[in-house]
C-alpha cells in the first residue's frame, strides 16, 4: 500500500510522530533562585510568581547565607544561578566585591533611599532593597512561666546567671542572620564589650543550632525558652498563634533584606521579571502574610499591614545602632572564625567555665571576701574575653588573611594555624576560668 492511500488520520498520526522526532524540544523557561528563606516565603512567591508568569518556573536552591556565597562564587561560568536571595547585605556586598553580581534598576521608584542611615538600594546598583529586618528576642511564654523566668528586653539581660540553660542561638558560619545579630552586637557595644556579651549570653545557651531556623522551632516546641533571631522569625511564630513574644533592643538594626542578579545568569530575562515581582505591590504585600511576617520596602503597602504590625517608616522602632555594612563585610569571615573557634567548637567548655563562675557568684553574693571576689574577676576575664584584640582586627595584613577567598598555600597554612591557635587559647582560658571560680567558692563562709 503506498504512503498516499494510507487512511487520512494515519497519515496525520505518521507526520505528528515524525515531527515529533525531528523538531528541536522547547526548553521549560526557569528561573534559579539561591536563597536561605525558609519554605513559607519562598513557597509563597513561587506559587506566586509562576500563576503570574505560567511559562516560567521558579526553582529554589536552599542554602544558608555563607553556603550561598560560596556556591554563586564556585557555579561554572556557564552553569550559573540567576538570583541571590538573602537578608545578609553584607554578603551581598561580598559577592558584588567579587564581580559576581549583574547590575540591575529597581522597578519600584517610591522606595526610600534610606532607613535610617542605611541604604535600602545598593548605592552602586548591584543590589536592591526587597524587605526590611531587625535583630532581636524571642521567647516562648509558656515555658518562660513555667520556668518563672523574666521576659528580656536587651541583649544585656541574657548574660544574667538566671537565663543558664535556656537560650539558643545559631552560628555567624551558618546564618546569614545570625552574624547580623552578632555583628550589629560588636557594633553596638564595641569590639571588647560586644565579644564580652556575645561569650557570656553563649555560655547560658543549651544549644548552638545547625541552621538559624532551628531557633524559632525549638522556640515554638518549647524545646529552649529563648532565642535571638531576625524579626520574622518572632514575628511570624506569633502571627501563627505560636505562644511567642518578640522585642527589639535598643542596640539593634534595621537593614535591608536583599535580593540580587547574579552575573552571567542563565535566565536573566526571567530573572529580572522574578525581582520586579518581588518589588511590585503585589509582592510586597505578600510579606504581611502571617507564616512570612517581614517588612517591606514600599512604604504604601503598610496601608494595607494586619493591626499591631511594626512599621519601620512610623518610627516606633527606635534602633541605636547605624550599622556599617562596610565594616561588616571587612571582617565578615574574621567574625565567623573566630565565633566557631571560641564558641561553637568550644561550646561545652564555655558553658562548664560559666556554670562554674555562676555557681561560685551564688555562693559569694552579699559576702565580703576581697580574695575570693579578685579570684571570680579573673574567672570572669578569662572566659569572656576575646582572643582577637580590637586592634588586631583593624589591621589590614591580618584582614587580608581572610578577605582573599582564593588562598595561596602559604595564606591557607596561615589561617589554618591562627584557627588552631584561637580554639587552643579558649580551650585553656575556660579549663581556667573554671579553676579560678572553683577556687573562689571554696573561699564562700
Amino acid at each position: 500500500m503506498s504512503r498516499t492511500s494510507l487512511p487520512k488520520n494515519l497519515r496525520l498520526a505518521c507526520a505528528a510522530l515524525a515531527l515529533a522526532f525531528t523538531a528541536p524540544a522547547v526548553a521549560q523557561q526557569q528561573v534559579v533562585i539561591v536563597t536561605s528563606f525558609p519554605k513559607e516565603l519562598t513557597g509563597a512567591y513561587k506559587k506566586a510568581f509562576e500563576a503570574k508568569h505560567p511559562g516560567i518556573k521558579v526553582e529554589i536552591l536552599n542554602k544558608p547565607t555563607p553556603a550561598g556565597v560560596a556556591y554563586v562564587r564556585e557555579s561554572p561560568a556557564n552553569n550559573k544561578p540567576d538570583v541571590f536571595w538573602v537578608s545578609a547585605p553584607d554578603a551581598f556586598q561580598v559577592l558584588a566585591a567579587e564581580k559576581l553580581l549583574a547590575k540591575i534598576q529597581t522597578p519600584a521608584k517610591e522606595v526610600p533611599n534610606k532607613i535610617g542611615n542605611y541604604p535600602i538600594n545598593d548605592p552602586d546598583g548591584y543590589y536592591l532593597g526587597q524587605a526590611l529586618a531587625g535583630y532581636g528576642i524571642m521567647w516562648n511564654t509558656r515555658y518562660l512561666k513555667a520556668n518563672k523566668l523574666p521576659q528580656p528586653k536587651e541583649w544585656a539581660d541574657l548574660v544574667k546567671p538566671v537565663y543558664f540553660g535556656h537560650v539558643a542561638m545559631s552560628s555567624p558560619s551558618r546564618s546569614g542572620t545570625t552574624h547580623l545579630t552578632v555583628e550589629t552586637i560588636l557594633q553596638g557595644e564595641g569590639w571588647e564589650k560586644g565579644w564580652r556579651q556575645m561569650l557570656m549570653i553563649s555560655g547560658n545557651c543549651a544549644a548552638i543550632t545547625e541552621r538559624s531556623f532551628g531557633v524559632p522551632d525549638g522556640v515554638n516546641s518549647g524545646q529552649y525558652g529563648i532565642g535571638l533571631v531576625i524579626d520574622f522569625f518572632g514575628l511570624a511564630a506569633k502571627s501563627s498563634g505560636f505562644p511567642a513574644e518578640f522585642v527589639y533592643p535598643s542596640v539593634t538594626a534595621i537593614v535591608p533584606a536583599n535580593i540580587g542578579m547574579v552575573a552571567g545568569a542563565k535566565n536573566a530575562d526571567n530573572a529580572k521579571k522574578f525581582i520586579d515581582y518581588t518589588l511590585s505591590p503585589e509582592g510586597q504585600e505578600l510579606l504581611f502574610d502571617p507564616k512570612i511576617s517581614r517588612l517591606p520596602v514600599l512604604p504604601s503597602v503598610y496601608s494595607k499591614a494586619p493591626a499591631g504590625f511594626p512599621n519601620p517608616f512610623a518610627g516606633k522602632i527606635k534602633p541605636k545602632v547605624n550599622f556599617d555594612s562596610d565594616l561588616s563585610e571587612s571582617r565578615y569571615y574574621v567574625v565567623s572564625s573566630i565565633f566557631d573557634q571560641t564558641i561553637t567548637f568550644r561550646h561545652k567548655e564555655l558553658v562548664q567555665a560559666a556554670k562554674a563562675i555562676n555557681s561560685a557568684a551564688a555562693k559569694l553574693a552579699g559576702k565580703d571576701n576581697p580574695q575570693a571576689a579578685k579570684l571570680l574577676a579573673e574567672a570572669r576575664d578569662f572566659a569572656y574575653s576575646p582572643v582577637v584584640t580590637a586592634e588586631q582586627v583593624k589591621d589590614k595584613e591580618f584582614l587580608a588573611l581572610y578577605r582573599n577567598t582564593k588562598r595561596d598555600a602559604l595564606k591557607t597554612k596561615q589561617v589554618t594555624a591562627l584557627e588552631e591557635h584561637w580554639g587552643n587559647a579558649a580551650r585553656s582560658n575556660y579549663a581556667r576560668a573554671i579553676d579560678l571560680a572553683d577556687r573562689a567558692a571554696a573561699l564562700a563562709k
